[in-house]
């Protein structure tokens, strides 16, 4: 099955404290001490090594994505169009309506998945969520055949997870987004990082959630054009049409979202010949 479309996301997330108030059957603590707890559990398991929360521990509060349509040249070879970049829902949507809306729309528009870390990550957390909220997504288990699917870890036309794909699935040094932007001389994270989400979250700040979770989908996809470029999906001619489709994207919506006309400002600034 060939999909005639890119589906590029990524997920921002707070400590889900229902799930900690369970786990650690502190029903009257407070919100602080069920963040430190919850923290402390996880290094504990993990032998002081890891604080990270695992996957069900998330609340997911932010899904940004980019959507661009597959064109394809008689070789085979392909070039993107961009449909959209925007977030899920509203300021006002819950995770449960975040959740509904993502395997909703991609059950009605099957693509081909993009994300960086997403298959350890972003989807692992977005799959727990859909069964605490009972939402159905048949489409994401039965889709394609044996080995290609969006669950095979090497089908990268169904989910192309770039952590994945540039470390050859972990033959090398799996690295970080921000570094290989900084790599790549693209702009990478601007003025926010994943660890300050929970604070911004606290402030009420959740538009400048929503506006770092899409410059993130931003990066993935100009990493995903380096990498689909590299590898011979795209020809020259594409990467360079796909770049100025992107730049001509931003650039029309800039004037309603400051943080795509930010995103320009760094994008040929930085010391790069991408």
């Amino acid at each position: 099955m060939q999909h005639q479309n890119l589906f590029i996301f990524d997920i921002e997330t707070i400590p889900d404290l229902n799930a900690a108030r369970n786990l650690l059957d502190l029903q009257n603590a407070t919100k602080e001490e069920l963040r430190h707890d919850l923290i402390k559990y996880h290094l504990n398991i993990t032998d002081q090594k890891n604080s990270f929360l695992r996957q069900p521990f998330h609340q997911i509060i932010a899904i940004s994505f980019l959507e661009a349509e597959i064109e394809r040249n008689f070789n085979g070879q392909e070039i993107y169009h961009i449909t959209d970049i925007r977030s899920g829902g509203d300021l006002s949507s819950s995770e449960a309506d975040l959740v509904k809306g993502f395997f909703s729309h991609l059950k009605k528009h099957l693509s081909r998945l993009v994300s960086f870390n997403g298959k350890n990550f972003d989807m692992p957390v977005l799959k727990y969520a859909a069964m605490k909220h009972s939402v159905e997504a048949a489409w994401l288990y039965k889709s394609g055949d044996k080995w290609n699917n969006y669950n095979q870890r090497y089908s990268l036309d169904w989910h192309c997870d770039l952590a994945e794909a540039f470390s050859d699935f972990g033959a090398s040094a799996k690295v970080k987004m921000n570094e290989l932007c900084a790599a790549f001389g693209l702009p990478g994270k601007i003025g926010v990082d994943g660890s300050m989400v929970t604070q911004l979250y606290d402030e009420g700040k959740l538009q400048e959630i929503r506006d770092y979770c899409e410059t993130d989908v931003i990066n993935t996809y100009l990493l995903y054009m380096i990498y689909q470029h590299h590898n011979g999906s795209i020809s020259h001619d594409s990467f360079v049409k796909c770049k100025k489709n992107l730049r001509q994207f931003l650039e029309k919506k800039s004037a309603e979202k400051s943080h795509f006309a930010e995103f320009l400002k760094l994008w040929p600034c930085r010391k790069s010949t991408f």
